[in-house]
């Protein structure tokens, strides 16, 4: 099927008739208008186009696309994505789920699919916290962190979704602010031109359960001395002097300033998000101080349609049946080899 667009799409053409129902100053409502934004720049059919989600605040996103979609169990969004996708290859497929749907319920469909590499993107609204059920605690919230269902502190290890995606084979990852729309359309764009499973964490507040949880690197006054924006082929640097950046001290990152000590911007590490080897890119991910943002990792592999594919022509080349009949009355018996 061909996908190539004749009309020009504006975000208009993306916005479905349904009532936008999130609370008043939720980040959801920047990632859906960043994403209405991206889609015309995509180059893709509006009816090619398909949004699945699982449950929760986040997974309400199919509603409010004017595309194809599906409002899916708890976790099982990524199940159902990828019988969408191999069903239909040409189709742009879109992943919505939350911290608590991907990595709790959905902790296994997640890694899986990361895994194999199927061609289809992933958005993850992070926000440390259950939303649409009032507040519990969920995989990524921090320890000692009061809610509804710990109410003396959560004593559990949070996932980070970057290492846990990188370590389970994640070939695109991604990070951003969920109040950086300017970034975060861009980052949408790259996700679907890069052929394979990516993945786009958004650092998304929760205004009413966990309000300012990522306050600390995502507010206007102090993000640019603690975020640093990768982008590859280009130096680590940061700051709102941008006089900071990163160097590569034996086995740890650290942090250097450009003119002491004879540090200069050549003296910088250059960010190579296409590089096979995830050591630095999970090094990148695990960072605190500045908290990496941007596309981290985007190394083109081989997907798993086109493994299917190669090993369905191997065995078609191979095989004395051509159709199902010939299998069926070769004799009273049949081997499959």
């Amino acid at each position: 099927m061909e996908t190539t667009v004749t009309k020009k799409y504006t975000f208009k053409d993306f916005a479905s008739d349904q009532e936008v129902r999130w609370c008043p100053g939720c980040d959801d409502y920047v990632i859906l208008r960043s994403m209405q934004k991206a889609l015309p720049e995509m180059g893709v059919k509006k009816e090619d186009v398909v949004f699945i989600s699982g449950i929760g605040c986040s997974s309400r996103f199919p509603y409010y696309m004017d595309t194809y979609g599906m409002h899916g169990i708890h976790g099982r969004a990524p199940a159902i994505a990828t019988g969408v996708k191999l069903a239909n290859p040409d189709l742009s497929v879109w992943i919505i789920t939350g911290d608590g749907d991907a990595m709790a319920i959905g902790g296994n469909h997640f890694i899986h699919l990361l895994r194999r590499n199927i061609d289809l993107n992933i958005i993850l609204f992070n926000n440390e916290i259950y939303g649409l059920t009032k507040g519990q605690f969920s995989p990524t919230s921090l320890v000692g962190q009061k809610t509804k269902s710990s109410p003396y502190g959560n004593t559990q290890p949070p996932f980070s979704p970057g290492e846990l995606a990188i370590g389970a084979q994640a070939r695109f990852f991604a990070r951003i602010g969920g109040n950086t729309p300017k970034e975060m359309t861009d980052i949408f764009i790259q996700s679907e031109k890069f052929k394979g499973t990516a993945l786009v964490e958004i650092l998304q507040n929760c205004v009413i359960f966990n309000d300012g949880c990522f306050t600390q690197y995502t507010d206007k006054a102090v993000r640019a001395d603690k975020q640093l924006f990768v982008e590859h082929g280009k130096p680590m640097i940061f700051g709102k002097e941008r006089d900071k950046g990163l160097v590569l001290n034996g086995l740890k990152l650290e942090v250097v300033t450009i003119g002491e000590n004879g540090i200069t911007q050549e003296d910088l590490l250059v960010h190579n998000a296409k590089e096979q080897d995830p050591t630095l890119h999970q090094m990148l991910v695990r960072l605190e101080y500045p908290l990496v943002t941007g596309i981290i990792r985007s190394f083109d592999d081989v997907t798993l349609e086109e493994r299917e594919d190669d090993l369905t022509a191997a065995v078609k080349y191979n095989s004395k049946f051509v159709k199902t009949d010939d299998l069926f009355f070769s004799g009273e018996t049949y081997e499959v080899k």
